[in-house]
C-alpha cells in the first residue's frame, strides 16, 4: 500500500480519474501510482508508456484479470 509521511506535500482530489480501472498494457493516462483492483499490488507509470502488461504478475482464476487503477497521480489531473 502507499504510504507517506508529511501530508503537506500531498493534496487531496476529487477527480473522476481516480475510479477508472484501466486494463494491462494500456497507456497510462495520468502519471503515478496504480494498484491492482484485484490482489493491491502496486506499480509506478508514466503519462504514454503502456502500464505494466497481463504477465506482469500472476492472479489466481479467482481473482479474475488485472485491472489497474490510479491511487497517487504525478501531476494535475484535468477535470
Amino acid at each position: 500500500m502507499a504510504e507517506y509521511k508529511y501530508a503537506q506535500f500531498l493534496t487531496h482530489a476529487n477527480k473522476s480519474a481516480y475510479d477508472q480501472g484501466y486494463h494491462p498494457s494500456t497507456n497510462t493516462p495520468y502519471s503515478g501510482i496504480y494498484r491492482c483492483t484485484k490482489c493491491g499490488h502496486e506499480v509506478t507509470s508514466v503519462t504514454g508508456y503502456p502500464l505494466p502488461p497481463q504477465n506482469h504478475h500472476q492472479h489466481t482464476p479467482a481473482q479474475g484479470a488485472i485491472v489497474w487503477q490510479l491511487i497517487v497521480a504525478h501531476g494535475w489531473i484535468q477535470g
